[in-house]
C-alpha cells in the first residue's frame, strides 16, 4: 500500500461540502375511489394475494369482479377510499362491504384496508382507516367489523385497536394457504353517529 493511503482523509470545510439532497416528504391525499382507480386497486390487492396470507383469496380478482364490487359499494352508499400521492399514484385503499349481503340497512359492515408495498410504516394505514370510519359515521353505519388473518397480523391488530376496535373472537384453522392452516381474529367497533340509520 502507498504511504498516503495510511493518512487520514481530509474533509472539506462544511461550507464547501455539496448539499445533501433531502428525501421528499411522504405526502398523500385521501379521496373517494373512482372507476379509473380500479386497475391500481387490483394490483395492490393482487400483491397480497400472491405474496402473503393476510387474505385467504387464492387468486387475484378480475377487473370485472372489482368493477362489480365497486358498483355494489357505491349503489349502497358506502365509502370506498383511496390514498394517492401528488403524482396521482394510488398508494392504498380502504373500503367497507356489508357484513351480511342480504341486509340492506348498511348498519353493520366489514372493513378492508390494503397499502401498496412501499407505503407501509408511514402512518398512511391509520389515516386511511380513520377517514373510512368518518365516512361510515356520515352514512349511518353503526358497527364495523374487521376479520384479520392471524398470521403476521400484529400490525393490523394494533392499528384497529388504536382506533377503538376491540377483539370479539378468534377462530382457528378456518383458511388454508401456502400449505398451512390459518385462523382469524375478529375485532369490532361501535360507531357513534349523528345520522339516524335507515330502517
Amino acid at each position: 500500500m502507498l504511504e498516503e493511503e495510511y493518512q487520514p482523509r481530509r474533509r472539506l470545510p462544511r461550507h464547501l461540502r455539496p448539499a445533501i439532497a433531502q428525501e421528499a416528504a411522504f405526502t398523500y391525499a385521501i379521496r373517494a375511489a373512482e372507476p379509473t382507480d380500479l386497475p391500481d386497486i387490483r394490483e395492490i390487492h393482487g400483491h397480497y394475494v400472491r405474496n402473503s396470507s393476510v387474505t385467504f383469496d387464492a387468486s387475484a380478482f378480475s377487473f370485472a369482479a372489482w368493477k362489480q364490487r365497486y358498483d355494489d359499494v357505491r349503489r349502497r352508499g358506502l365509502p370506498f377510499l383511496v390514498a394517492e400521492n401528488p403524482s396521482g399514484q394510488v398508494l392504498g385503499y380502504a373500503v367497507v362491504t356489508p357484513w351480511n349481503a342480504r341486509d340492506r340497512s348498511n348498519r353493520t359492515v366489514e372493513d378492508s384496508i390494503y397499502l401498496g408495498p412501499a407505503s407501509g410504516g408511514k402512518g398512511l394505514g391509520r389515516a386511511l382507516l380513520s377517514a373510512l370510519l368518518d365516512e361510515c359515521r356520515a352514512v349511518g353505519v353503526r358497527e364495523v367489523v374487521a376479520v384479520i388473518a392471524d398470521r403476521s397480523a400484529e400490525a393490523s391488530i394494533r392499528l384497529h385497536a388504536s382506533l377503538g376496535f376491540v377483539e370479539t373472537g378468534r377462530m382457528a384453522r378456518v383458511g388454508y394457504k401456502y400449505e398451512r392452516w390459518l385462523g382469524t381474529v375478529t375485532m369490532q367497533l361501535r360507531l357513534r353517529s349523528g345520522r339516524r340509520p335507515r330502517r
